[in-house]
């Protein structure tokens, strides 16, 4: 596997070319900025721009990690949904502190954001749900996620059940279904450069004024 491991070593990284990133013409508001981000993202065809990290701890305080997918973002948060019987369901309901990362290679930018996550209404949570393709809601109704499972085969027939019982319960709900938005405190927009002169600009609430800082790169 050697020749796997000099591959890894002489893989080469932010060959550009990269859009620019003016600092001085940044809205008061991140979520403003992500959306403009986000918009350059789409342009330029990048694959699944909604596909995002989240960061979790566990009861014992160490760090986990998954990627899922941005929901929605507005001036309140930026929204996930899971089930609170997933591992990232019971370590949100333990401690609400979280990090997202988006990173956009073909753009050379990456978005870092610290927050807590807060469950959404009941009501919402309903409506995100149904809002699902049937597959992902059978899955979901079986209510199982993180699980053991002895073989692949239990999976599947649980979804074939779960699939016709759906033909006759459109409406039906997973209980632990639910929707979080992540409340942002720490935002920071990373511009890669060629040279290796990137850009950082980090948005720190404080108090309820959001504060424009530039990094070191």
């Amino acid at each position: 596997m050697n020749h796997i491991r000099n591959k890894i070593q002489d893989s080469k990284t932010l060959l550009g070319p990269f859009p620019t990133f003016d600092v001085e013409g940044t809205p008061y508001f991140p979520n403003e900025l992500f959306l403009e981000w986000f918009q350059v993202a789409l342009a330029h065809d990048v694959h699944e721009p909604h596909a995002m990290t989240l960061s979790t701890v566990n009861k014992e305080g160490a760090p986990d990690s998954r990627v899922l997918i941005l929901k929605d973002v507005d001036e309140e948060g930026w929204y996930f949904a899971t089930s609170t019987n997933s591992e990232k369901g019971k370590q949100l309901m333990n401690n609400s502190d979280v990090a997202l990362n988006f990173y956009w290679s073909i753009i050379g930018r990456q978005i870092r954001i610290r927050g807590k996550a807060m469950k959404m209404d009941e009501e919402t949570n309903v409506k995100d749900f149904l809002n699902r393709g049937k597959v992902a809601r059978a899955i979901s109704l079986i209510e199982k996620q993180s699980s053991i499972i002895d073989k692949q085969s239990d999976f599947e027939e649980a979804l074939k059940a779960r699939l016709s019982y759906l033909e006759d319960h459109p409406d039906e709900v997973a209980a632990s279904w639910t929707l979080f938005k992540v409340v942002a405190d720490e935002v920071e927009f990373w511009q890669a450069d060629e040279n290796r002169q990137h850009i950082r600009l980090k948005y720190d609430l404080e108090g309820r004024d959001w504060i424009k800082k530039l990094l070191w790169a």
